[in-house]
């Protein structure tokens, strides 16, 4: 079971980057339907099918490599969907038998499995709807938190030697944890709503800034048709980028404290690898939140940025778990 609980990690890893690679390739809406594309479960390549998709969706034509960019998120996601309905089964299986094995984390997983496939439906029957988009990749990231705490669940280790006062800091690690999951949270927003390059100097924005802000508008969902490319205002979306740059300051200082204050405490030499660990990663994870800026959104920087945040998170997670768990 463990070794299908690491397969699935890194399966979730795989499907995070290929949704953010979809999404930056402006790709969400390859397929106009689902879960199929253009009611094929492969993407149409001869000339006569691609006749009758362009004539059933003439508003969306074919663009090959946009619909196979979405369809090889689709088919990852729906293989990670078969691996937990695997892990709940395997784990049921064991109760019934008499085993001990964690049943509460597979059942959280699958229904979190089910809602982010109804989640991707509704990203293409509701065309890219910010609050959807960012619910997806939110979700895609809880599920990988909870398969990762679930590998911690089923791999015994403790704290060599107790280090007792360390067990104080973990309820700052849970308070690190809900700032990066904010944090991301308002990535996701500026991302779904096409402001990633709302500023393009450092360290804040451009000009006159602070006249631009907009925070009801920047955090409101205007109707719309169609939400690809974003339909808010600049101002609006000026608005989103300085808030995620503010969150990146307070995330980054909030997290040095606690690494620096952990590895000072600590006796113990794998919290002091761990909170080590965390600060390189948290420096990466700048380093391309910066290069985004300064090489005006790369695609392969951006798709960094993204998985480096899944990374710092399962770290933050690691360590907090570590700390609680350490008797």
């Amino acid at each position: 079971m463990k070794k299908l609980v690491f397969v699935s990690i890194l399966l979730a890893l795989v499907v995070i980057v290929l949704g953010v690679y979809t999404r930056l390739t402006d790709a969400g809406l390859g397929c106009p339907d689902w879960p199929g594309c253009y009611g094929h479960l492969v993407v149409p390549q001869d000339e006569g099918l691609i006749e009758a998709a362009n004539a059933a969706y003439p508003e969306r034509p074919v663009e090959a490599q946009k619909a196979w960019n979405e369809m090889i998120h689709r088919y990852f996601a729906a293989s990670l969907g078969l691996f937990i309905l695997i892990l709940f089964v395997v784990s049921l299986v064991k109760r019934m038998r008499g085993r001990n094995s964690p049943i509460k984390l597979p059942f959280i997983l699958l229904l979190l499995v089910c809602f982010q496939g109804a989640l991707g439906m509704w990203t293409v029957t509701l065309n890219l709807l910010p609050v959807v988009v960012m619910g997806h990749l939110l979700g895609g990231f809880t599920v990988l938190s909870c398969l990762f705490l679930l590998y911690l669940r089923i791999t015994p280790y403790r704290i060599p030697g107790g280090d007792a006062q360390i067990r104080n800091f973990a309820k700052f690690g849970t308070i690190g944890i809900i700032l990066l999951v904010i944090q991301i949270g308002l990535g996701g927003w500026t991302s779904a709503n096409y402001a990633s390059l709302a500023c393009t100097e450092l360290p804040i924005c451009e000009g006159t800034w602070t006249s631009k802000i907009d925070i009801a508008g920047a955090f409101s969902v205007p109707e719309a048709e169609n939400y690809e490319f974003g339909v808010h205002s600049y101002e609006e979306r000026v608005t989103m980028h300085v808030a995620h740059r503010f969150g990146a300051i307070a995330v980054f200082l909030y997290i040095c404290w606690l690494a620096v204050a952990l590895y000072k405490k600590s006796s113990s030499g794998l919290v002091k690898r761990m909170s080590t660990l965390l600060v390189v990663v948290l420096g990466v994870q700048i380093g391309l939140g910066i290069s985004n800026v300064v090489y005006t959104l790369p695609l392969s920087v951006a798709v960094l940025h993204n998985a480096v945040a899944a990374c710092l998170l399962l770290v933050m997670i690691l360590l907090t778990y570590t700390m609680y768990r350490k008797y």
